[in-house]
């Protein structure tokens, strides 16, 4: 069971990682604030959606996905003078960036059996 006490530890250093506890407090802070916090939302939704029209698109579906694409570059920009929420998408994109490369050297090692 050592694999499996390998990972619950991580789990509980990525908790502990300043990464998490800044992205953590920043979302809550924020989401105190319902304007803000619905903001938040609408923007995330609008990614997902944009997201999965890329998949559909790389799977040759017909999509219009320009529409949401500009929708989600002006919320953005709506979003980052705000300097509270630029500063969560920031700490957003570095705990993603951290996992991702926990990820990669995760993958790394089990490529040859996948």
């Amino acid at each position: 069971m050592e694999i499996y006490d390998t990972a619950n530890k991580l789990a509980d250093e990525i908790r502990h990682s300043d990464c998490y506890k800044k992205l953590k407090e920043s979302k809550e802070n924020l989401f105190k604030d319902n304007d803000k916090r619905k903001m938040i939302e609408e923007f995330e939704i609008l990614k997902q959606e944009v997201q999965i029209m890329e998949f559909r698109r790389q799977n040759n579906e017909e999509i219009d996905e320009e529409d949401k694409k500009v929708k989600v570059a002006k919320l953005y920009n709506v979003l980052i003078e705000n300097n509270d929420i630029k500063e969560y998408f920031d700490y957003e994109i570095e705990f993603s960036k951290m996992i991702a490369d926990i990820n990669k050297i995760i993958g790394d090692t089990i490529k040859d059996v996948m």
